[in-house]
């Protein structure tokens, strides 16, 4: 059943317990993500986000390189729960999606616009987090569920070298995907009326 964009943004919940089944192909994942890569906005049009999705084995061999990474910094003893939260709620999943921002693209708007300088590198994360959010329900939508993850930057060396990435890109965040194996859990509500205000 399709969903409203309200419907959508209603449903979209981080999903810890996932499976590495997917109910739409790869062929439909690839394409929800260029659409979201094609349209989402930018300020001053930078289109400075950088997309890399990892299905099959390259998503597996990111969630390796997690693991290599933080068994190498964290005692053995608290490795045992990290590494089975990393298998359990991210490598079980179908996919990874990789958001980067372009920082060649954020100095080159600097120097275009000095006026401007300290907000680009602002306007960037308000950029990777559009795409983020869009994806994210854009995943919703189709049965998956998702989460966003920060091992960055813990990994960002390794993942630029795996995947041949130019150095200019600026990793932000993670999320792993998957159909959903379990429900995503109760979430809390403040008052809307003590975060939001309307004048009339």
């Amino acid at each position: 059943m399709k969903r409203t964009f309200e419907e959508a943004l209603e449903h979209r919940r981080s999903y810890y317990s996932i499976g590495s089944s997917s109910p739409v192909s790869d062929e439909e994942l690839i394409r929800v993500v260029r659409q979201a890569v094609k349209h989402v906005p930018s300020a001053f049009n930078s289109q400075s986000t950088r997309i890399v999705l990892l299905l099959g084995d390259e998503h597996k061999k990111l969630w390796d390189i997690v693991k290599d990474t933080l068994k190498a910094r964290i005692p053995a003893e608290a490795f045992v729960k990290t590494e089975a939260k990393i298998d359990g709620c991210f490598a079980s999943g179908h996919g990874t999606v990789l958001y980067f921002e372009d920082m060649s693209v954020v100095r080159g708007l600097q120097d275009a616009f000095p006026s401007y300088k300290d907000n680009f590198p602002t306007w960037a994360q308000h950029t990777s987090a559009m795409h983020q959010f869009a994806i994210w329900a854009m995943l919703e939508e189709r049965g998956l569920g998702a989460s966003l993850q920060h091992y960055n930057p813990l990994i960002d060396e390794e993942v630029r070298r795996t995947w041949e990435l130019p150095e200019d890109w600026m990793l932000i965040a993670e999320m792993p995907f998957g159909v959903p194996t379990g429900e995503p859990g109760d979430k809390d509500f403040g008052d809307v009326d003590n975060r939001m205000k309307v004048f009339r």
